[in-house]
């Protein structure tokens, strides 16, 4: 694969007058999407550190940009188009969210499941009106219309970033509660992620770690971080 310089020199932020946006110029072109469409961006902050993406590109090739940049150009390409489409989308997590499926069996699993997720579903209840029920046998548990109902609009009310955010957040950890306790605050990112790695750090003390897993985890651990700072970049 080609690792050719990239083709720009400068790259600049610039506010868009009558936008309340800003965008990224590639010397004195704006950027687009992959679609074709006008990359504005909500905050200085995020437009900053996109920029910053783009300066890091210089010798890789284009199909390796930033985390940042892809996740914005979700927002404009899917959420934007199809933002109902979008959101249907992610409450398909629900019918099969990490923390609603537990183990019957050993006990001190069941028990650290229980400690790590029992507090998330009774905070969604309490904060949104959100009870979800878990199974603890391999069986698909068909939450209640009135859970989904409410779960779509919590959804439903954040804006086109926050919910590329939330799903991005939920195709990671396998847990859209997770992703909305990240997105809100309620959990940081390293106890989002630990929420996400019960079954797998229970594992790992019983039968030791795995190369390639610890690997995958710490990728998967850092993309986590990013996403969170691209929320956090949303509110600056």
């Amino acid at each position: 694969m080609s690792t050719a310089r990239r083709p720009y020199r400068e790259v600049s932020v610039q506010a868009v007058p009558g936008e309340n946006a800003y965008t990224v110029l590639l010397d004195a072109n704006p950027l687009t999407t992959p679609a074709g469409r006008k990359f504005l961006l909500p905050t200085r902050a995020l437009a900053e550190a996109v920029e910053q993406e783009w300066r890091d590109q210089e010798g890789k090739p284009r199909a390796q940009i930033g985390l940042l940049t892809k996740l914005c150009n979700t927002a404009f390409d899917r959420v934007r188009e199809n933002r109902d489409v979008f959101i249907e989308q992610m409450l398909s997590f629900a019918g099969a969210d990490l923390v609603c499926y537990r183990a019957d069996a050993p006990a001190d699993l069941v028990q650290r499941q229980g400690l790590a997720w029992n507090p998330l579903l009774q905070w969604l209840q309490d904060r949104y009106g959100v009870e979800l029920w878990t199974v603890s046998e391999i069986a698909f548990v068909q939450q209640s219309p009135d859970a989904l109902a409410r779960l779509q609009s919590t959804i439903a009310e954040r804006d086109d970033f926050t919910l590329v955010g939330l799903s991005a957040t939920a195709a990671l950890t396998g847990s859209l509660v997770i992703a909305v306790a990240l997105i809100d605050g309620r959990l940081d990112v390293e106890e989002a992620f630990a929420a996400a790695r019960v079954d797998e750090i229970y594992q790992e003390q019983r039968w030791g770690k795995d190369d390639e897993a610890t690997a995958k985890s710490g990728a998967k651990r850092r993309e986590l971080s990013e996403i969170s700072r691209f929320i956090e970049l949303l509110r600056q």
